[in-house]
């Protein structure tokens, strides 16, 4: 009886770990893939085949997965100090976004394609922007993503990548040139400033000259110019105009005329 009971406890310890590795081989031989991921599969050292999305079974210790993620991923291109074309320190960071276009090109060409492409593009940047001046960098830096894209494409293509976009994020300028660059601005104001006063002038100039050709071709009109402005001049009370001696004596004896005129019809009256 009690040899019974030992026989019985014996198997069933044996029963419970027979149960376990078997559940262990099925979790290992069993994998679900996602729909944006891809396993590539090496059976014995030898690549078999990609798989997925879906379940997919392995062999357990003869099969080693290897997961691709197809989604798109942004790399940060650290901060870093650059030497432009013409002797200008800058530092410049920017952000490279790629995907995984081939799965095993990215395992079988590289052995790491993050950090190859992530290097690459930090070279790459250092390259391109030493080979443009400061004013190219400022205003034309959606020519030098385009320019960086296409160079870090074309390297990665071999591993199965896909660069499809790159942002320079920041140009940080030395003190000293950021006090230039202001300068430069007010300068650029003030000679816009000058130039639209410039013609101001010239416009208000053509004007004028229009206006003594027809005051030549019409004294009258000159002289009612004339008046007006002596018009406007008395509204000012402590201003003392000074005229020629013809035109004041000629003022004077149209008053004398008209106050005569007024006192002989005065009379009259």
């Amino acid at each position: 009886m009690v040899f019974t009971l030992q026989v019985g406890v014996g198997t069933l310890f044996g029963l419970i770990i027979l149960v376990i590795i078997v559940l262990s081989l099925l979790r290992a031989s069993i994998r679900v893939v996602k729909e944006y991921e891809r396993v590539v599969i090496f059976r014995l050292g030898r690549m078999i085949g990609l798989k997925g999305p879906g379940l997919i079974f392995l062999i357990p210790i003869i099969d080693s997965p290897r997961v691709i993620d197809l989604r798109i991923v942004s790399l940060d291109v650290p901060k870093q100090k650059i030497v432009t074309k013409d002797n200008v320190t800058v530092e410049v960071d920017a952000v490279v976004f790629m995907r995984v276009q081939d799965p095993q090109a990215a395992v079988l060409r590289v052995r790491d394609f993050l950090m190859a492409s992530s290097m690459l593009a930090m070279t790459t940047l250092r390259d391109v922007i030493g080979q443009v001046e400061l004013d190219d960098l400022l205003t034309k830096r959606d020519e030098l993503n385009v320019r960086i894209q296409r160079i870090l494409d074309e390297a990665t293509e071999p591993w199965g990548v896909k660069i499809t976009a790159v942002a320079i994020r920041d140009v940080v300028l030395p003190t000293e040139m950021q006090r230039a660059i202001a300068k430069q601005a007010e300068a650029e104001r003030e000679r816009r400033s000058r130039v639209i006063m410039a013609e101001g002038e010239f416009l208000a100039a053509q004007k004028m000259a229009e206006a003594a050709v027809a005051y030549a071709t019409n004294p009258i009109a000159l002289r009612l110019r004339e008046l007006q402005t002596w018009t406007e001049i008395a509204r000012e009370k402590n201003l003392i105009i000074v005229t020629e001696g013809r035109e004041i004596g000629g003022i004077i004896a149209t008053s004398a005329g008209v106050a005569g005129h007024e006192i002989k019809k005065g009379e009259k009256g």
